[in-house]
């Protein structure tokens, strides 16, 4: 199949719809946690983890069934179909359940809703590497975090607006863009054809065991890849990823509540009002600016990626991370905002941070799911998109309730801190990886190179 910019921009839609949903579910669901359940941020932090237990324990699963999946759409579309529409119904009932006051009915809804995404979310993100060749798989992992990126924005931006109003608003609207702009994956992104069959029947049965057999044991064997190995570069790309995303993680899922509880200084459940709600889509506001630079410096991250060297820009990355964090704590610790207005001084100097620290971050998680895929063959590239994610995923695992330990302890000014720790413990373990990139070589023309020594 010919590569095509224009395909991987569609593709990324499913990228758009999944981030509008995470960037929402983060931003406020450990607010209503908290405030209307009267959650501890410990056992917040432990609810926050439910979609990164499904992660871990089923996308090794899935990556590897989709693998092994034939039909007339593909190997990819067909989970897409059934966890898409699925995970959007959920979505939109959660505040629903929250109006209710009803624990169990609002927790069966967010396993619910977690299950689905979870079910299509590994299979999606296979689809890139599918349709394109690796010397341009930073360049279209920019794109596609480049919609990811523009997803969270409108969540985080939008939201704002629909949140002030009603609470329950950003959830239909990031449902149903989510559900439409899958739909468009599916409707307009072909698979390759030798993964679709025409008027052939397969047996589920039997492909469910085949894949289970095939997954955890291409799993057992991936992490013996990781640890056997005597030349360490997978492992220490994939420790960075678990380093980076427990310090992301713990930002996404408890940024809102610093800016509630710590910046502002609202006690933890104090009655809803409009002065409140607008607190907290301010703190998810200032989150957009960062997914704001994110999505704007993501395609550019890929060409510095595979100009520069994928490690080479990763490690700029994380060091301008570790500088915003430094500088953002900074200013959390000296200086309060007197109002929920976006031209607050001390809201606008977080913005401003925040802008610079999304263009880190592009550079950083632009460039290292092509570095994981890039050291296996064409066979296992959902097998090792699979790893890739379980390693993130188990970070995520780790990250809201070690952070909300930390927070239950300590209070709120311990966010920045643990998140710049975990940065700079992947800022270390990343300058021992030596393979998986791609260097300039002969004028324009880009080769693979195995090692990096």
């Amino acid at each position: 199949m010919e590569f095509k910019y224009s395909r991987i921009f569609i593709l990324g839609f499913g990228f758009f719809g999944i981030s509008i949903i995470w960037a929402l579910y983060n931003a406020y669901i450990p607010i209503f946690l908290q405030d209307t359940f009267h959650m501890s941020k410990t056992v917040t932090g432990f609810i926050m983890t439910i979609d990164n237990l499904f992660a871990v324990l089923l996308l090794p699963f899935l990556g590897a069934l989709s693998d092994m999946t034939r039909t007339k759409l593909g190997r990819r579309k067909p989970y897409i179909l059934l966890g898409a529409p699925s995970a959007a119904l959920m979505f939109a009932l959660i505040p629903i359940a929250r109006e209710h006051g009803n624990l169990a009915l609002f927790m069966g809804t967010i396993i619910f809703m977690n299950f689905f995404m979870a079910l299509f979310r590994s299979p999606v993100v296979a689809f890139m590497p599918d349709i394109t060749p690796s010397e341009k798989r930073s360049q279209a992992n920019g794109i596609i975090n480049f919609m990811g990126g523009l997803g969270a924005l409108l969540a985080y931006f939008g939201g704002k607006v629909l949140y002030d109003m009603n609470y329950a608003y950003p959830f239909y609207f990031g449902a149903a863009i989510m559900l439409l702009a899958n739909l468009l994956v599916v409707l307009a992104v072909p698979e390759p054809e030798e993964f679709r069959v025409s008027g052939e029947k397969i047996s589920l049965r039997k492909l469910l065991a085949e894949t289970s057999h095939k997954s955890f044991g291409e799993l057992k064997e991936n992490l013996k890849d990781v640890f056997a190995s005597h030349e360490r570069s997978l492992l220490a790309i994939l420790l960075a990823v678990f380093f980076w995303f427990v310090a992301f993680n713990s930002l996404e899922t408890f940024f809102t509540s610093y800016v509630k509880y710590h910046l502002y200084g609202i006690p933890v459940g104090a009655p809803e009002t409009e002065l409140t709600r607008k607190i907290e889509s301010t703190g998810a506001f200032m989150l957009g600016v960062f997914s704001l630079s994110f999505m704007l410096f993501a395609i550019p991250a890929g060409f510095i990626g595979a100009r520069l060297g994928r490690r080479r820009t990763i490690t700029l990355g994380l060091l301008m991370v570790v500088a915003i964090m430094l500088g953002a704590f900074f200013v959390g610790q000296t200086s309060r905002p007197s109002s929920p207005s976006l031209s607050d001084p001390v809201i606008m100097t977080f913005m401003g941070l925040f802008f610079l620290g999304g263009i880190g971050w592009a550079m950083v998680n632009v460039n290292s799911l092509p570095m994981v895929v890039d050291m296996t063959t064409e066979e296992k590239l959902g097998g090792y998109t699979g790893l890739y994610y379980f390693f993130s995923q188990a970070a995520n695992l780790l990250a809201p309730p070690l952070a909300g330990a930390f927070l239950d302890v300590i209070g709120y000014e311990t966010l920045l801190p643990f998140a710049m720790v975990f940065f700079i413990l992947a800022l270390v373990t990343v300058q021992f990886v030596k393979r998986g990139d791609v260097v300039r070589t002969r004028g324009d023309a880009l080769d693979y190179v195995p090692d990096m020594d």
